[in-house]
Formats: C-alpha cells, structure tokens, sequence
C-alpha cells in the first residue's frame, strides 16, 4: 500500500464513477473492512442506512462492512423487497397497470429520449406506482404473478401499521454483489420499530395517513419525480374521471419560500413548467395535465389563524371560533378542497415527523465509544431543535387535519409521497437519532449518486506533514478530522465553560487548512479568468460551515476584510472635551447607544475574497434572518434586508442574479434547503460532525454537478464525465472519493466550455416550431398515400416466424363507434402457419390496425382531429387504406425470396402498419386541407437565442452561427463527420450556399416517430438556412447500424417538413440526409439550385 493510501480511514478510487446514471446499478464500491481498500463488485447494493446508536432492520451482520469503528451498515429490508417485486413488474412491461400507465412508464424508461430521465428517478416512480396502483387497491392478480417478496399478507400489516411476519426466504442480492436467501423480517432489530406505510396519528380516532417515502440524493432530481407522480394522477383521472384513485388535485408542501418559487414549475399551466422542459407526457395525453390542479404551499400555511382573524387583517369585533380540520382544509386548500381526496407531496419530507409516543420514547446514547466522551462532538441548539420540533409539529398537523377533514370513514389525502436525501429522525425527536421513517419504500442515497456520476465527487485531502495516528493505527491527515485537532489543541483557557472553542483560537488552528483550500480555490478561480471565450465564466464558490455564530462572524471578518466600527460625529468630540465639567452618569445618558459603520479592508486569505462597498463577493449566511425571509411571514423584523439575503443566497452562481458575484460563502450548521448552486468548488467544515448522516447533510447541497451530457468509458458505457468538490474538515467514512495530495494540481478543474447564444450575431437567429402533433383535417373521407416518401420494408428470411403472429377476424366493423376488431395470438410453425392464414387476411389486418388509429381517441391527435375522424364512417376510411395496403405490399415489401405470409409476423406487421401511419395524408388534390402541425402550448416557437450551457467535450469555434461554437462528441465516429460538415459550411466553397447553421444542441427541435409500437424521439443534427432562404433539417450520416429504424425517422422528418411548410408561418423547409461529406457541397448546391463540383476532404487545404 502506497503512502498516500495509508491516510484516511477508507481509501481513495481511481474511478469513483462505475456506473451508468440511467440503467440500474450493475456495480458498486465494496471497502474491506480490515485495509479500507475499495473492489469494484458486481451487482447492487442493497438498500440501507449508517447507524451510530441503535440498529434498526435485520440482524444479517455478517451481509455487511464494519468501515469506520463508530458507524455501521444496516439495511432497508422493506425497499429490498420491493426493488424485487418493480424490477419483475418492469420486465412484464408493467402487466396490469392501465393502458395510461403503461404509456407512461414506457415513455419515461425509453432510451431513445432526446432527454434521459435517471433510473432513480424511473425507480422512485414506478415503486410508487407500483403500490398505489397495482397492491394497495387489490389488483396484485393482474401482475399475473403468483409469488411476491412482499405478500400481500405483510402489505396489510404495513398498511395498518403493524409489524410484518416473517414469511419464508427470500432470494435478494447481497452487499458483496452475490445472492443468498434471507428471510428479511424474521429478524429486525428492535421491537419498536419495523416498515410501515402509514403514519399513525397520536390520536387512535384519527385516519392514519397513508405515506410513502423516497430517499434520493441531493441533485438526483426530485422535482421531475413528483413531476412525473402528477403526470400519472392527472392523466388516469382524465380517462376514468369517476376515479376517486387517481387524484385530480395536489398539494405540494416544502420547507421554505426559496423552494417554493422553484416548485412553481411543477404547476402544468406556468410557462416554464418540468412537463414541458422535460417531455414528460406524450402528446396525446399532455391535454389532460390541464384537468388537475397543483397547489404549491410553504409549511407555515398550516399555521392555526387566529379566531379574531379574516384574510390578511386581524379584527378585535370578529371572533369565528377555534379552527377545525374543515376549516383549516378549506382555508389552505382552497379550490383543491372541492377535489379531496387529494395527492400530497413533501418536499424535503424529513421535516415532516410526528414525536414518539411518550410511553416509547428512546434516550439517544452514543454506543459505539461505551461511554468516553468523544471531544469531536458537542451537543446540539436546544434553541434550533425546538425550532426544528415546532414545524415537524405544525406541518403533520396540518396533513393529519386535511387526511380527517371529511369524517371518519373518508381520507382527504389519498397518498402521502416524501422526497428527500436524508429522511432520518433527529436527536430529540423522540426516536433514536439517525432512525429512518418506517415508509421508505426507496432508496437511492449519496453512495450510489457518487457512483452513477449523478453528483459531483469529494476530494479530499490525503497526505499531512504532521503523520497523526488515530485509535486504530491508521494515519489520520489533520485536515480530515479537522474539528477534532482543533479541540485537542486548545488550552482549556481557550474554550468556554460548555466545552467549546472560543473563536480566534479555533481561526487559529484552522487558518492552515483555510489558506490551503483557498488556494486550491484560487487555482480554480485562475483558470477560470484565464479561459477563452468559449469557456465558462461564473466564479468557483468555496463554503465554510462552522459551529456557531461567533465562530462564522470570525471566519467572515477574515475572510472578507469587513469590520464594524463606532461612528465618532461632531457631538461625540463636543462630549470629550466637556468631558471634565459634565457628572459621567450625565454623559453616558446623553449620548446613548453609539451607532456602527462597516469598514472595509483587505482579506487575510485573498484578495479576490475581500468586500468592498459597491460588490460582496463573500457572505455571511445569517440564519436568524434567511428564516424570517423564508417564512413569508411580512410581520417579522428587517424584512427587506431578510429578502434580499435571501435572494443573493439562492441566486449563486446564476448568471446576471444577484448572487452571480459571490465567491465565499460562510454559514452556521448547514445550508439551507433551495441551495442549488452547482458552481461549489470548495467546502471547509469547521465544526462538529457526530455521523455520517450529519456529513451528508453538510455537504451533499454542495454537490450539484454542471454538465449532464454523458460520455463513452473505454468498454463504450456511456457514464457522466467526473466533476469534483476539495473538502476538508468533514470526515466521511462510507463515500467514495477521489484523493488530492496537498500540493497536487487538478487539470481536471480546466474550466468548461461554454455554449450560448451571441448576442452580437442576433442577425444569425434561427427560429423554428415546436411540433407535437399533426392534424389531418379530413372533411370527405378522401385520403392519399405518398408511396414515394416509403422506404422499403425488407423481410429477413433468417427470421424464424415462432414468436406471436396475429390472426384477425375477416371483414371490418361498420360502425361509428370507436370499435376494435379483436385480435387472437396464435403462435403456430412455419408450415402450420402458411396452410392456414389467407394472405389477405394479413393485409386486412394492417387495414385495420390503420383504421383504428385514425378513429381511436388516444392517438397522437387534437381533440378535434379525433372528433373529425370519428365523424368518418368506418367503411367509407376502409377500402381506401385497405387500397393502400395492398399497393404497399406489392411494391414496398422485399421478400428476399420468403413467403409473402412472413408479412404476419408481429416484428413485420407493426412496421407496415407505422411506415403507411406517417405516409397516408388527405387528398390535397380532392379538395381537402393539407396536414399541419400542432405547436406545442407552453412553447409554440423555438430559437437558437435561448441556448446557454456548458460541457465538457470538445468544441470548434463558429462564424456562421448565432451559437458560439459547435459541440464535436470525441468517441464516436458519426462526430468526425459531424466535425466535417461544419467545416464544409464555414468553408469559403459554401459562401454562396449557406447564409447560417446551427448544431441541434439543446435547441429543442424534436421530431417524434414510432417505430415498433414505441414512440421515440428524433432530432436532426443541423438546421441549415441557405442563401435562397430555404431551411435545411440535415442529417449526417455514416454507417447505418438499424435502417429499418433510420427509415423511420426519415419519413418522419419529411411528415415534420411537408406540415411546417403547410402551415406557412416559418418560411420553407426541407430535410435531406447526407451520407457522404465529399457531396454536401453538391447537395446543397442542388437545393439553392447552383451546380457544385464534388469536393474532397482529406485536407483542410481542399477547403480553404
């Protein structure tokens, strides 16, 4: 072992990201408990907690690592069922669930989304779909499963809150990636607690309230998961309006004002809603959003109104009486009341807890160093753990009251669902401290962020001069365990009477570790000054989290230059000079308190962090009054000044905010929930951390990664590209990170590119619509086909026809009504198969499926295209499209000498039915309308002025765009060739031919195809705007690994082209893909209609 991996308790890895962020985990960072060193193991690891007082699942010790002497491993063995019982139910293609569901499990879990959602995100949802729709309301028969890890015994047991049973073994993945029988209830730890999936009241004559919880890392994205929770209540409710188990209203609960202006977005009717940005609902069901109602509340509405108190004014002659559970519902509720029962979402859920009985409450006792006292820990604020108390009591109150405010027998609240990173009790509460709420039913903690690259990964410090050994023998570097030198370095004149540092000697024993990471930061904040124009700008922001007020005020005045002074004016001289003649009680009356001035000096850590009177670029986050602002409470004190904290703290890092500036940021205890800057660089911990779970806390606001746009690894597994956060003084024991030695540079700290919008080149825009949809305006029954824009379907006789073909009844239904004709599976052998099935019988079979999708009201149509449709009758559309069939058949089938009937195989037959789905139009030439697109609501247009972002692949400069540069993915060979054609088009030989280009990067241009009875998502790689003003959807292509797929989304394009053009509003358009560069110059060439030579490329010489 090296000496640099002799330092810390656990060791560092080279590669803490070993797994993709939008599959499930397939490997994990396993430590040997005896070495600390870390081995990548196969498999997951299972769900579970670090425990420092009491042990709260099973007794399965020998499953798991002893890392750190003081904490332990235990697991969630609730969440490990359940991840069984989702993880079958999403390889059944989520049988049982409704056809709405499954549309949208689908939709979110698709891999060809022009924006991938996380397997956290996906996971958390479907285990809560799982239960509210699939096993809590009975339906577990239609799974069609027989066994369950969770029976359905122990789901009503959990559901009245009562300990589950044992019930045989278990087959789940271990810690170490193997897998062995466990039988997960027979033996958790204590008696006093177990999984639930309620929340019982005090009280045994109030409705318990049914939660449900998912722990999911800060950064993981937990505002898109309640997102996608209200996409799947509203979109049910509006297909079974009379549902009562699909709500139509949701309350969402948070902790403070900061957050609740950014959960405004998960309102379906503000402009920049998650819906929307996200592409979380598909087309034809996006309408439905707008049937429900989302209600965004802070926790402090919750608050009993005084009985003398109407609206916003108290009145001493109004006295309505004590609030009741109707009252407050209706008050808090408003037009949501008329909906109940409601969905509830917390937000930052471990805010919400109800004490422990007082017959059950436990004495939170440090067991793990059987009684020394730990001079690295101190007790907590009584003060701030009553504040804590206070609105954990007032925010389930509320819940508890709006859940009984119909009577006993009816629920207000269908379904509580928590989100948060740490959804543990605290010391006080009455439980033990670190004990997870009994309703977890997911988990995907900081761990497994770290690894999946979801969060940026911790540094830290790894070589001291100063060679300490901690209890067990390891080296411990001074500046990991910082809080506890410092204690063990003070002289007891230098603490206070509680056991405390006093403020300049703690500076002082920290000022090392302080100048050190600083310039570290200032190594940062270099490049970042140093970088092109195309790289980003905003400044790295260091955080120190200290103990206390006194402390942090020190630390801020050091590190800020600021200082108060006394103000001396004219009269105060006049005093000293009369000093002598005046009695002293008498002066002191008269001149009264003195007032402050601030001043200004220099910094005694950087220049760069020094305040001066016209900018901060340090803070001090003053708690006291950052709550009073997120109150919204207009009655507190120093309001204005409150709000204006408020805003610099939650704006850091945003460019043209308040808190774009700021470059140091000093605290007490932790941040505040609604941080998300991703700019944090930097975290020094000048306090006590007395668990892991505090250590979490601490700095796990800290790491929000910048860029999401992943990368190939060596084996080709696209992983996110590794971001890192230097800190020192917070002691994690169970993270994976990376090491830093102290005099070690980090060219992986290089500043990113960035991506935007010139503001100088606003003459180069290109604006573009956002197509969702088409609408055929059908008014005589008359359609036509475009069999030239068909590419050909070719049948692979290798193809063994032994899966399901379908068999369809003869004829076609006459009828107005939406009908199906059913369809019968048949599998059968290839002869069996051919001796009876009438190959026009297939044909009418396509027909059919064609038919009903012009008519069914869920295909991808307005309301009134389906309506138009439906207006059609059926054997008026029929032999029309069967025409069409039968003509497809003929010329745009290639058999490859297999019989014909191969045709009717299930693999073959959804791609005829898709390919005629996109090329049948109505008849321009009989007098009917032409196809136009449907815009989408929120966004109807789209712009190369909105893009701003930043990456870290490489990039070419640009001339011809209103974008600075070009991304070029490395790695991928369609990207040189993408590198090519920007260098065609910036050549001189394309001056005549392209007036501007933009890469289709972040714009938001999407053309939507299916292809396989699954909906994808497709975007061309350039918009090109010739000199003749024609715009160009082109796509660069090179080797077509998929052309049955490639076909698809070329015939949607050309869909896509021929509607804008129909619409007429964004001038004309046309898409064109090009297989070889050497004749982009003729092609577009032939577009502008100028003859061009072919042009080679095997230098740039060839171009310019």
């Amino acid at each position: 072992m090296s000496d640099t991996q002799k330092q810390i308790p656990i060791q560092p890895v080279d590669k803490p990201i070993i797994c993709s962020p939008y599959t499930e985990p397939d490997y994990f960072w396993f430590y040997d408990k005896a070495t600390g060193k870390a081995t990548k193991t196969k498999g997951r690891r299972q769900a579970g907690y670090w425990y420092k007082t009491e042990q709260f699942g099973t007794k399965e010790k020998s499953l798991f690592t002893d890392l750190d002497p003081e904490e332990n491993f235990d697991d969630l063995p609730l969440i490990n069922l359940l991840r069984e019982d989702v993880r079958r139910w999403r390889e059944s293609d989520y049988r049982g669930a409704t056809n709405v569901t499954k549309e949208l499990l689908k939709w979110w879990t698709n891999p060809d989304r022009s924006r991938r959602l996380f397997f956290c995100q996906c996971e958390a949802v479907e285990t809560m779909i799982y239960l509210a729709e699939m096993r809590i309301p009975g339906r577990t028969s239609k799974t069609g499963f027989k066994k369950f890890a969770l029976s359905d015994e122990n789901l009503q047991r959990l559901l009245k809150g009562q300990r589950p049973q044992p019930e045989g073994e278990v087959e789940l993945d271990r810690f170490d990636g193997k897998t062995k029988k466990v039988n997960p209830f027979q033996n958790l730890a204590t008696a006093n607690f177990f999984p639930t999936l309620v929340d019982l009241p005090w009280d045994a004559d109030l409705l318990p309230l049914r939660r449900m919880g998912c722990k999911m890392a800060t950064g993981s994205g937990k505002t898109v998961v309640m997102a996608m929770l209200i996409s799947w209540a509203f979109c049910n409710r509006a297909v079974n309006p009379n549902s009562t188990e699909f709500p139509n209203a949701v309350l969402i609960c948070c902790p403070n004002l900061t957050v609740k202006e950014r959960l405004q977005v998960l309102r379906p009717d503000n402009p920049d809603n998650y819906f929307a940005a996200f592409d979380l609902v598909p087309v034809n069901l996006r309408p439905h959003l707008h049937k429900g109602k989302v209600l965004v509340e802070n926790w402090h509405c919750f608050g009993h109104e005084s009985e003398h108190k109407e609206g916003d004014k108290s009145y001493a002659v109004v006295n309505k009486g004590p609030e009741t559970p109707e009252t407050l519902a209706r008050r808090v509720l408003g037009d949501l009341y008329d909906h109940l029962p409601i969905m509830v979402l917390n937000d930052e859920g471990h805010h919400c807890w109800r004490p422990a009985p007082p017959d059950k409450q436990v004495e939170n006792v440090d067991t793990s160093r059987k009684g020394k006292k730990r001079v690295d820990v101190t007790d907590d604020d009584p003060k701030e753990f009553k504040e804590e108390e206070n609105e954990a009591r007032i925010w389930l109150q509320g819940l508890d009251w709006i859940n009984n405010c119909m009577g006993k027998d009816k629920r207000g609240i269908a379904y509580c669902f928590d989100l948060s990173a740490t959804p543990f009790y605290i010391k006080g509460s009455g439980f033990s401290e670190g004990q997870p709420f009994s309703w977890l039913v997911s988990d995907f903690g900081l761990v497994d962020a770290i690894e999946s690259g979801i969060v940026k990964i911790p540094r830290l410090p790894v070589i001291d001069d100063q060679e300490k050994k901690d209890e067990v023998g390891r080296p411990d570097p001074k500046y990991f365990r910082l809080w506890k030198h410092i204690n063990q370095s003070l002289q007891p004149s230098e603490k206070f009477g509680s056991g405390k540092p006093k403020p300049e000697p703690c500076y002082r024993e920290a000022e090392g570790a302080l100048k050190q990471l600083a310039g570290q930061w200032h190594e940062k904040y270099r490049l970042i000054e140093e970088a092109n124009p195309n790289q980003e700008k905003v400044p790295p922001v260091l955080i120190v989290v200290c103990d206390n007020t006194e402390i942090a005020d020190y630390f801020y005045r050091k590190i800020s230059g600021e200082s108060e002074s006394d103000v001396v004016t004219l009269e105060d001289v006049e005093d000293v000079e009369n000093e002598e003649a005046e009695e002293e009680e008498e002066s002191t009356s008269k001149k009264g308190k003195p007032k402050k001035q601030t001043v200004y000096g220099e910094s005694a850590i950087l220049p760069e962090f020094a305040n001066n009177p016209k900018r901060k670029y340090t803070i001090r986050i003053d708690v006291k009054m950052l709550k009073d602002a997120e109150s919204e409470d207009p009655t507190k004190t120093k309001q204005k000044a409150a709000e204006d904290l408020r805003r610099v703290v939650a704006t850091v890092g945003k460019r043209g905010e308040p808190g774009e500036h700021i470059r140091c940021v000093v605290s007490v205890a932790m941040l505040t929930e609604g941080w998300d800057a991703n700019n944090v660089t930097h975290i020094l911990g000048v306090r006590a951390f007395g668990s892991q779970l505090l250590c979490e806390q601490v700095v796990g606001r800290g790491l929000r990664r910048m860029n999401y746009h992943p990368e190939p690894d060596e084996d080709g597994k696209l992983l996110l590209p590794a971001e890192y956060v230097d800190v020192y003084g917070i002691p994690f024991s169970v993270i994976p990170y990376k090491g830093r030695a102290q005099d070690q540079a980090a060219p992986e700290d290089k500043p990113k590119n960035r991506i935007w919008a010139m503001p100088d080149r606003e003459e180069l825009e290109i604006r573009f619509p956002i197509v969702e949809g088409y609408i055929p305006k059908l008014t005589k029954g008359l359609l036509r086909c475009k069999f030239d824009d068909i590419e050909t379907l070719n049948i692979d006789p290798k193809v063994e026809p032994t899966a399901t073909y379908l068999r369809p009844a003869a004829g076609y239904v006459d009828s107005h009504q939406n009908e199906k004709v059913p369809f019968e599976y048949v599998q059968q052998d290839r002869e069996g198969y051919y001796a009876q099935t009438h190959f026009q019988s297939i044909l009418f079979q396509i027909t059919q499926k064609l038919v009903d999708d012009f008519q069914s009201p869920t295909a991808p149509n307005t309301d009134k295209t389906s309506r138009v449709m439906r207006l059609q009758s059926r054997h008026q559309l029929f032999p029309q499209i069967f025409t069409f069939v039968e003509q497809f058949a003929r010329s745009k089938v290639e058999y490859n000498g297999a019989n014909p009937k191969e045709l009717g195989l299930q693999k073959y037959l959804t791609q005829a039915v898709a390919k005629l789905r996109r090329a049948i139009y109505p008849d321009e030439h009989s007098g009917e309308p032409p196809l136009v697109p449907i815009l989408n609501s929120y966004r109807p247009v789209g712009s190369t002025s909105g893009v701003d972002f930043t990456t870290t692949r490489p990039v070419v400069s640009s001339s011809k765009s209103h974008i600075n540069a070009v991304v070029i993915d490395s790695g991928f060979e369609k990207d040189e060739w993408e590198k090519k054609a920007v260098d065609v088009m910036e050549s001189p030989a394309a001056a005549s031919l392209v007036l501007n280009y933009a890469r289709n990067d972040h714009l938001g241009l999407v053309v939507r195809y299916e292809y396989l009875d699954l909906e994808y998502s497709y975007s061309p790689d350039f918009i090109v705007r010739l000199a003749n003003d024609l715009f160009l959807l082109l796509e660069i292509k090179g080797y077509e690994r998929d052309k049955a797929k490639n076909d698809a989304k070329h015939e949607a394009a050309r869909r896509w082209v021929s509607a804008v053009n129909n619409l007429g509003d964004f001038g004309r358009w046309e898409f064109r893909p090009c297989y070889d560069l050497e004749l982009l110059l003729p092609l577009l060439g032939e577009l502008v209609g100028q003859q061009v030579p072919v042009t080679s490329l095997k230098s740039e010489d060839d171009l310019f």
